[in-house]
């Protein structure tokens, strides 16, 4: 079992004072939210040619890709985020990475780049130790749910050449679908606070938390982000990566529609995570009781840690990613498909570590949105990217930076994606 690093160093928490937040008019209650402050020296500043302000608002890993990218590139970056960072599916998202997967389809030239650029990052951030980034071998398999399934029981599973022997649970069809060339996992919030803390260690990252209440916008541009409060930070750029709290900004709620799936999740320790093989698992399961098959997906994770999800259905999003709680069915049902992956995942036997839920950033037309919002210049959106957040984080992140500070993308066109697209076929 490789080791992987559990926490990543986070920056001293101090009171804002050094960032340029400009006061609104006095509240009653005083604006309240703390900063994380570099441990080393942005570099220097040409008071001749000063950096570009850009507040990037939302801490899950599209946010903070797109910060972290920025940063790298010398604009003067403050990130927004109104919990905590990776709080929600950057948090709770299985990490799978796939090159091809997307082939044939609008995002295929997003999907290659972000999975390149996965493997760059991790050789340049020490991703296999830091956050878990390992290529994976990638099985489907069929499994038909059995009504005993203690871990002494032993299964009369038919062993191919492509089936791990963990998996010693009735199992059909194995077939591999990802190879170590095309599919590779990241443990997702290790990678987004890795990336974060990078960020704001070596290139003067500064990140806030305050509840974004509303972008101030003068004569068609972006000028500041306005917190809950009464605090305002100006910015040159904005950048909203809100995932599925989009739907909460009206700026954006009133050009397209982004909801929430809400996706279920447990971890567990197994009994011997030695004995666990990096294959990632994409099953057709079917119930003991009958009906239709359901598709959930297990992975293994280099802490020695087995991560299995599945049973999403959209719902609304609450205010505060803190409210995000699991339907106890769900949670039940996932540790049912436990059990009867392997013996090695039976509850009492086996430890379930979290039990959990998220939600994914979902769109109409099932397409990502990213691009300079229509009718306010210097104003950014990145979000809707579904169950490919992780993948295509750090390739949305490197577009959106060269977008802001080039006025173009080079990395992957994203015309595709533009959120002016929802307003064609518009009757004003």
């Amino acid at each position: 079992m490789a080791t992987v690093a559990t926490a990543v160093p986070t920056p001293n928490l101090i009171i804002p004072g050094q960032l340029r937040i400009r006061p609104r008019q006095p509240r009653l209650n005083p604006i309240q939210f703390s900063i994380l402050c570099s441990s080393s020296k942005a570099p220097p500043m040409d008071p001749q040619n000063p950096p570009k302000r850009v507040v990037v608002c939302g801490g899950g890993v599209i946010g903070v890709c797109t910060a972290y990218f920025l940063a790298k590139r010398g604009a003067a970056v403050t990130l927004v985020e109104k919990s905590s960072i990776a709080c929600e599916a950057s948090g709770k998202a299985g990490g799978f990475l796939a090159l091809d997967w997307c082939d044939g389809g609008p995002v295929s030239s997003l999907a290659r780049a972000s999975f390149n650029l996965h493997r760059s990052l991790a050789q340049e951030l020490n991703g296999a130790e830091l956050y878990g980034y390992r290529p994976v071998t990638t099985l489907s398999l069929s499994i038909t749910e059995t009504a005993s399934s203690s871990s002494s029981a032993q299964s009369n599973r038919k062993s191919g050449p492509n089936l791990p022997s963990w998996i010693d649970r009735p199992a059909k069809g194995p077939r591999t679908i990802g190879t170590t060339e095309t599919t590779a996992q990241v443990h997702p919030q290790l990678f987004t606070k890795t990336l974060l803390s990078k960020a704001v260690e070596e290139y003067g990252l500064k990140v806030v938390i305050g509840k974004l209440e509303r972008v101030e916008v003068a004569e068609g541009e972006a000028k500041a982000v306005v917190l809950e409060g009464g605090g305002a930070i100006d910015a040159d750029a904005v950048v909203l990566a809100l995932g599925p709290w989009t739907g909460k900004l009206s700026l954006l709620s009133s050009l397209f529609r982004v909801y929430g799936l809400k996706a279920h999740s447990i971890v567990v320790e197994p009994k011997d995570p030695d004995s666990i093989t990096p294959h990632a698992l994409f099953l057709s399961y079917y119930p003991a009781h009958g009906g239709q098959p359901m598709d959930p997906e297990v992975y293994p994770r280099p802490t020695g840690e087995v991560y299995i999800c599945g049973m999403s259905a959209e719902a609304e999003v609450p205010d505060d990613p803190e409210q995000v709680m699991p339907v106890p069915e769900s949670i039940r049902v996932l540790k049912t498909v436990a059990r009867n992956v392997s013996s090695q995942l039976v509850e009492g036997e086996a430890r379930v570590k979290a039990e959990q839920a998220c939600f994914l950033p979902c769109t109409d037309d099932s397409l990502p949105v990213i691009g300079e919002v229509p009718g306010v210049k210097g104003c950014y959106v990145a979000t809707g990217h579904s169950c490919w957040g992780i993948l295509n984080g750090p390739a949305t992140g490197a577009a959106v930076a060269e977008l802001v500070m080039d006025g173009a993308a080079s990395i992957v066109d994203l015309s595709r994606f533009s959120p002016a697209r929802f307003l064609r076929g518009r009757k004003w």
